[in-house]
């Protein structure tokens, strides 16, 4: 029944909790059936009861076993139901496709053979070995568990961040107004429910990020949205929706912009700076992806800082997306009110989590990562622009920086449809229509390519290309 080695890994305790959840997953052990006994199992495995105990006890508390007195540890009858719930799923008909739905689909499939659609990096992309360190150093440190963080977040890591934003970005800021959130999407959320009222005018990219649109739909925003082009913004698009309008912010990503990779230039900033004050709408700027850029670019908190714009950042790209660590940062007076909300909506942040992050960040092996990092999304850019070009993909811009590729196919007018032959080859797409704000169907499609260098997606998405041209004829 067991084949434990002492020698490898995991730990034996691990090997233990694995073989019997397996056992009792695929119901070789059936719901009621006494198992070993703690001497038992130690004797005919050779190891040591404390081993077998701690196994047993944490089943126990993963709701796999139970156990009744002096009779032993016997399998939690209602498990079986609880994992063929959980594999069925909720007995519905097929959702609408929109934003909530594919945000909701990504996740539940992230183990899904084929990613082109997500919005995080592989593991093996990922800061690991130095989050792992940071961990363990946190873990070795003498904590205070029993009560809750600083409310701007832990001040090593605010001194830290403002210190890296003034010598990469020229951002200049003090920790007082700079604050940690679980992660960018908090950050947004935050600025989002200070700074827009319902019925309120706001602008934002298109096409631009789902997650930000869904919120601010669900604060009663009215959206409008400003195109990109391969070379930043439509300015003269954006100055008619200015004379039309009174938008009280823009939410806008200049670099490395999801879903199209393009950057605006510096004289667009300094334009929209100048609208901004002109007709007094503030700019909420998302710099999610600055870590990947090898050559820091000029941003607008940099050049009006922080008087109009309230910059947002996050670890969580870079690190890991387990890493919930954000930030933003603003001018003095509405960090307060951001304070207050924050503290207000889930009181304080993981101090934990930002020491864990703070730990990783001053690793000596920190910067080298973030230069591989870019290095190897590069070498991808190029690997995917080849694969796109040759199935006969229309590339939005030509780049060798950031995760994402924009591209369309001319013989798919609506991307959308692909979505669900797709999903049955075991491949989750990123269509178009859902970074759109108008939610209209188009045939653009994003690619994040260290999901896309696999010889199996385009062999697949091929012959889906095939599938599809044919019901249009």
């Amino acid at each position: 029944m067991f084949d434990l080695r002492p020698d490898e890994s995991p730990p034996l305790v691990n090997q233990i909790i694995n073989r019997l959840r397996e056992l009792i997953e695929n119901q070789t052990l059936k719901p009621g059936a006494k198992v070993p006994s703690i001497r038992a199992f130690a004797a005919t495995y050779s190891v040591s009861t404390f081993t077998v105990v701690e196994a047993y006890d944490r089943l126990v508390a993963q709701g796999m076993l139970v156990s009744r007195g002096n009779a032993g540890f016997f399998v939690n009858r209602s498990v079986v139901e609880l994992i063929d719930s959980h594999a069925s799923g909720p007995a519905t008909g097929k959702p609408a496709f929109n934003s909530e739905w594919y945000m909701q689909q990504i996740f539940e499939s992230r183990r899904l053979a084929l990613k082109p659609g997500c919005g995080w990096l592989p593991n093996d992309w990922m800061f690991e070995d130095g989050l792992r360190r940071g961990m363990r150093q946190v873990a070795g440190s003498v904590l205070e568990l029993s009560g809750y963080g600083d409310p701007m977040g832990l001040l090593e890591l605010r001194t830290l961040t403002a210190q890296n934003l003034q010598q990469d970005l020229r951002i200049v800021a003090n920790p007082a107004q700079l604050m940690l959130t679980h992660g960018a999407s908090q950050a947004l959320d935050l600025a989002v429910r200070t700074l827009v009222c319902p019925g309120d005018v706001v602008l934002v990219d298109d096409p631009g990020y789902p997650n930000l649109m869904s919120i601010l739909r669900f604060q009663g925003a009215t959206l409008l949205g400003v195109p990109r082009t391969p070379n930043g913004y439509d300015l003269d698009h954006l100055e008619h929706l200015l004379e039309q309008h009174r938008p009280t912010v823009f939410f806008t990503q200049p670099h490395l912009h999801s879903p199209t990779s393009s950057c605006a230039p510096l004289a667009q900033l300094h334009r929209l700076l100048q609208l901004a004050a002109k007709h007094d709408f503030r700019l909420v700027e998302n710099n999610l992806y600055a870590d990947m850029i090898a050559e820091p670019l000029p941003c607008l908190a940099s050049l009006d800082q922080l008087q109009q714009v309230v910059y947002v950042g996050s670890y969580s790209k870079s690190i890991s997306p387990n890493v919930r660590v954000g930030f933003m940062l603003s001018n003095p007076q509405l960090m307060q009110q951001l304070l207050q909300l924050k503290m207000r909506s889930g009181l304080t942040t993981s101090q934990l989590m930002e020491r864990v992050v703070y730990a990783a960040i001053t690793d000596g092996r920190w910067r080298k990562h973030l230069k591989r990092l870019r290095q190897r999304l590069a070498e991808a850019q190029q690997e995917v622009s080849e694969q796109l070009s040759r199935l006969g993909f229309e590339r939005f811009i030509e780049s060798d920086e950031g995760m994402y590729l924009w591209a369309r196919h001319p013989a798919i007018a609506n991307s959308a449809a692909l979505l669900d032959d797709a999903l049955a080859q075991g491949m989750m797409l990123g269509p178009g229509q859902l970074f759109m704000v108008d939610s209209q169907p188009t045939g653009w499609m994003r690619f994040n390519v260290a999901f896309s260098t696999d010889p199996q997606l385009w062999e697949k998405l091929e012959k889906l290309l095939v599938k599809h041209a044919r019901r249009g004829q």
